[in-house]
């Protein structure tokens, strides 16, 4: 029985065949030879006191539409003002809602950096992630094998781009590279979508003291932030708990605030 997370694979490789017809990999590198790197999520981060990445996410498979009608210019410029270390825009349209545009868009609108958040299975995403002005990529651990992850790592800072890394279990480990700048520990499993925040308190003190380490999913109390702050987690990325609500930017703001 395919899992949620093979068919969204099996969606992507679809959708890539599509891409490539319509752009080259060579027209994308044309596009990107003169884009500037954006500012660094992993400093942004470092130099954040709260470490909230906010997440631009229109639906989940999980939880279907959060927020249907949700407009990039209505969202990521507040979140911005209102204390985002950095912000994730999901640009898979199937299964998430989003696209590259809505990338394309927030890159106009903010100097937060920015993180591609979608199913990394080929180069030709990394120059789309350049292109459309994101600072870093996400690199699922459950989607690559050990290999593929460092050979997609690797081409992603030669772009001039940061690497997020997204583990979810103890097996995972193996997967971390010289080339990645971040390490998530995702509290959803991707097979099955259920999400369990104990994850990142079991993986914690497994996780090299020189990556810098995220938590992500099912993110919702301000406790549970200063929790995991504890044992070493910088960073935090939430989506849902913000988009779920009439107003994102408004959202964070107050949990920020709740934080401090």
């Amino acid at each position: 029985m395919p899992t949620i997370l093979d068919k969204i694979i099996a969606c992507k490789k679809k959708e890539l065949e599509n891409s490539k017809q319509i752009v080259t990999i060579e027209g994308l590198e044309n596009k990107i030879q003169h884009i500037k790197n954006r500012n660094s999520l992993k400093k942004s981060i470092q130099n954040s006191s709260t470490g909230i990445i906010a997440e631009f996410k229109r639906r989940s498979p999980s939880k279907d539409w959060i927020f249907k009608e949700a407009k990039v210019n209505e969202i990521i410029p507040f979140y911005s003002e209102n204390g985002a270390s950095a912000i994730s825009v999901l640009t898979d349209l199937d299964f998430f809602g989003g696209t590259l545009q809505d990338l394309a868009f927030a890159e106009k609108l903010t100097q937060t950096p920015l993180l591609r958040k979608d199913f990394m299975i080929d180069e030709y995403q990394l120059y789309q992630a350049k292109a459309y002005g994101a600072s870093a990529i996400l690199l699922i651990a459950a989607a690559l094998t050990v290999e593929k992850t460092k050979e997609l790592a690797m081409k992603a800072k030669k772009l001039g781009l940061e690497v997020l890394l997204e583990l979810h279990n103890e097996n995972e480990l193996d997967y971390i590279n010289e080339w990645v700048d971040v390490v998530g520990i995702n509290n959803r499993n991707l097979k099955t979508f259920v999400t369990d925040v104990q994850v990142s308190f079991e993986l914690s003190e497994k996780i090299p003291l020189e990556f810098l380490k995220i938590s992500e999913s099912g993110i919702s109390s301000t406790q549970t932030v200063k929790e995991l702050m504890q044992i070493g987690y910088k960073g935090f990325l939430m989506g849902e708990n913000f988009m779920k609500t009439e107003d994102p930017g408004k959202a964070l703001k107050e949990f920020i605030s709740e934080l401090k």
